[in-house]
């Protein structure tokens, strides 16, 4: 970016669940970039500690908090600490996700619950602890990171499905409920990522069907009609666009990245 429009964070304190790798953490960069100081949130302290350098070495600043947004009990301390560092919280990308993949009839009902944990309960939670102020400041963004898996259904990941489909219900009830606050809510959905949580795919899909990783990942990819991944630098691309004061009438949309996979 360029003249005033990467300066068009500053002030702004952005919150990132899931940032030590993949989107989180190419969010997290972007949203820095922009001007905003960014609170890093996630399990892995390395990793967030690791991302948190990067983000300084830009010249910018960043404050670490390790959290499991699974625990519920968890959430609201980790965003008192993030407030009591950086200032209440003007924008939260709710990243935080995993991906099982099973045949229905194998999806145990502890899989469909913990899928359910990661990808929506975790994004209600945070939302809940940022929420009140963002309204009582009458401005916020919250981006919700779903898939396509949230626009359209895929075998033997119906746990996860249900999850993402879920995210991006709630973007949309919320969005309305918003609306006349100043307050936007939007969900980015990316199609299949270049990412770790992708690697974890692949080794699956390797595993079970004998094929090389080579090959599985070619798999994944033909699903995208540019016949390639979508990288995390152009998720938080889009990320960063739903933050700007320019975004300030998108509210309420599921925005898809996946090179033409699904047209909503």
């Amino acid at each position: 970016m360029q003249g005033t429009e990467a300066a068009a964070l500053d002030g702004m304190h952005a919150a990132v669940t899931g940032a030590g790798s993949g989107i989180g953490a190419a969010s997290a960069l972007a949203l820095a970039r922009a001007g905003a100081r960014v609170t890093l949130l996630g399990r892995r302290r390395d990793r967030l500690d690791a991302q948190a350098r990067a983000i300084s070495e830009n010249g910018s600043i960043a404050a670490v908090e390790v959290l499991d947004v699974t625990v519920p009990s968890a959430v609201p301390g980790a965003f008192e600490s993030a407030v009591q560092r950086l200032g209440p919280v003007d924008i939260l990308v709710n990243n935080a996700g995993d991906a099982e993949s099973a045949p229905f009839g194998k999806t145990s009902l502890e899989l469909f619950e913990r899928m359910l944990r990661v990808n929506l309960t975790g994004a209600f939670l945070c939302t809940q602890a940022v929420l009140p102020a963002m309204l009582s400041a009458k401005r916020g963004r919250i981006v919700n990171i779903a898939s396509t898996a949230g626009m359209k259904g895929y075998a033997y990941v119906s746990a996860y499905c249900a999850a993402k489909h879920g995210l991006v219900g709630l973007t949309r009830s919320l969005a309305l409920e918003t609306a006349k606050t100043g307050v936007t809510v939007n969900a980015v959905c990316p199609g299949y990522t270049d990412t770790e949580l992708l690697d974890q795919a692949v080794s699956r899909i390797s595993g079970k069907t004998g094929r090389s990783r080579e090959a599985a990942r070619a798999e994944l990819a033909a699903s995208n009609p540019m016949a390639r991944l979508v990288t995390p630098d152009e998720v938080a691309a889009t990320v960063l666009y739903l933050c700007l004061p320019s975004s300030a009438s998108v509210t309420g949309q599921a925005i898809v990245v996946a090179g033409g996979e699904v047209m909503p």
